[in-house]
């Protein structure tokens, strides 16, 4: 049975692979290890070793308490009145969409916000 600290590491795994845009092969290659293995680490299913996060932060150039982040409020009961998912960081389709905001040049990227401010007001 996998524990529930292992799931929340290995979701932050993931969601930070995703927002820089590397293939599990990729951080594979950069850590020195198989690809799968990089998948039991995403899903929970093993164990990220002391050694290995702090080589797996480093690939993904973020600090090793990134992973642990978020932790605390992991098993709080999801406000449903809430505007913004609990989980929103791990809906793959969000992190495209900020991946592909901060490709936009800024200028652009500022009147997009704008827009999307308006937008969120009216509805």
């Amino acid at each position: 049975m996998t524990h529930p600290v292992d799931v929340h590491v290995g979701k932050r795994i993931r969601h930070r692979r995703w927002l820089v845009g590397m293939t599990q092969q990729q951080l594979a290659e950069r850590v020195g290890i198989k690809f799968q293995q990089i998948q039991k680490y995403e899903t929970g299913a093993n164990r990220v070793s002391a050694s290995r996060l702090w080589d797996i932060a480093d690939a993904l150039e973020v600090p090793v308490s990134f992973f642990f982040e978020g932790i605390e409020a992991e098993g709080a009961v999801a406000d449903p009145t809430a505007a913004v998912p609990a989980d929103v960081m791990g809906d793959k389709e969000a992190l495209d969409l900020i991946r592909s905001y901060y490709a936009i040049p800024e200028n652009q990227r500022r009147r997009l916000f704008e827009l999307a401010r308006v937008l969120s007001d009216v509805a």
